[in-house]
């Protein structure tokens, strides 16, 4: 892996979800179900497992987790995409996305207490999301919208949180620019076109024929059809790119930002030789937990500002057949783990 593309969205995740924080567990006095991996491989590795349930530390609360999302880069590091030197940590549980209940918190936490109602992307120094509890920092927790079930829950923090920093963060996105974003019915991309509309922007967005309506229904003012249109044919002049695809979408993205433009590339660094030939800035995103931005995504939600694309669920036990949906590359918006029953 060259060392340019660990600056990516991709590598920030692996490094965001690399670790279980199994040292911790080492005290625990009890176990819980989870989807291990023991090494690196295709989907058959994950492994459904009793393991040491983990214990939250002074900082830290500790969630029964009731659905937790599933990402491409889940596969990407169970197939050791991001491996250090071929050696892993194992053994290593996936997933960065959760929804659930607070059970216990530590010492040092005033935010939040047993009961309590949250989502969270977990990040490097807790476990991973694929388990029947997990642990996160006060900081990467925010208080679950209202207006959700558990599952939608499970399927917004790290998505919705992609799209926030690229538009709102990096580009500085306001009311009557217009953006381009690629892969607008998938997990970023559905997210991204509401979080700019909320903005007051123009949303150009491409996907399949068989995504149209759900680009048009998500609020997307110019739908293009990537299998019978180039987008460069339909956006032209536009302030922002935010791209998912990479490859030649990227290279025919540069000449239709307008000059002191931007692209947020989420799966490559953009060229520089490029981008000062069209007098454009782009940034390869790396996205960061945040409570207080997942909690202004939650209260965009419960005002219908925004709304969540839950496509399939499966149980914990069958996070293989997730995992190779997701990897089909034709999932609209998210795949999510149901792990208990919704709480009453």
């Amino acid at each position: 892996m060259q060392i340019a593309r660990k600056l990516t969205f991709i590598a920030a995740l692996a490094a965001a979800l690399f670790l279980p924080n199994f040292a911790a567990a080492e005290s625990a006095t009890s176990t819980m179900k989870a989807i291990v991996i023991h090494e690196y491989g295709g989907p058959e590795v994950l492994k459904y497992e009793d393991v040491p349930r983990p214990e939250p530390k002074a900082d830290q609360i500790l969630i029964r987790v009731i659905a937790a999302g599933v990402n491409p880069v889940d596969g990407m590091i169970r197939s050791g995409m991001f491996a250090k030197d071929g050696n892993g940590a194992f053994p290593m549980v996936l997933g960065g996305d959760i929804a659930g209940v607070v059970e216990r918190v530590g010492n040092k936490i005033t935010k939040f207490k047993a009961g309590d109602p949250v989502f969270a992307y977990i990040s490097l120094d807790s476990g991973g999301g694929y388990a029947q509890y997990a642990v996160v920092p006060e900081g990467d927790a925010a208080p679950k919208p209202k207006s959700l079930t558990y599952v939608e829950a499970g399927a917004v923090p790290i998505v919705a949180l992609t799209a926030w920093q690229a538009l709102i963060d990096t580009a500085k996105l306001n009311a009557g620019q217009t953006v381009l974003i690629h892969g607008g019915s998938g997990g970023v991309g559905s997210f991204a076109i509401q979080i700019a509309k909320a903005r007051g922007a123009k949303v150009v967005a491409t996907a399949s024929i068989a995504n149209q309506d759900l680009l048009k229904q998500l609020g997307t003012d110019v739908a293009v059809d990537y299998t019978k249109q180039k987008f460069e044919d339909v956006a032209k002049d536009v302030d922002v790119v935010l791209d998912s695809v990479g490859k030649d979408t990227l290279t025919r993205s540069y000449g239709v930002v307008k000059k002191g433009g931007i692209i947020v590339s989420l799966v490559a660094r953009p060229n520089q030789s490029d981008l000062e030939k069209h007098g454009i800035r782009g940034v390869a995103l790396s996205v960061e937990p945040n409570s207080g931005e997942l909690a202004q995504i939650g209260k965009l939600i419960d005002e219908k500002k925004i709304r969540v694309i839950v496509s399939q669920t499966f149980p914990l036990s069958e996070a293989k057949k997730a995992q190779e949906q997701v990897a089909s590359g034709h999932t609209r918006g998210k795949i999510v783990l149901k792990l208990a029953e919704e709480p009453k």
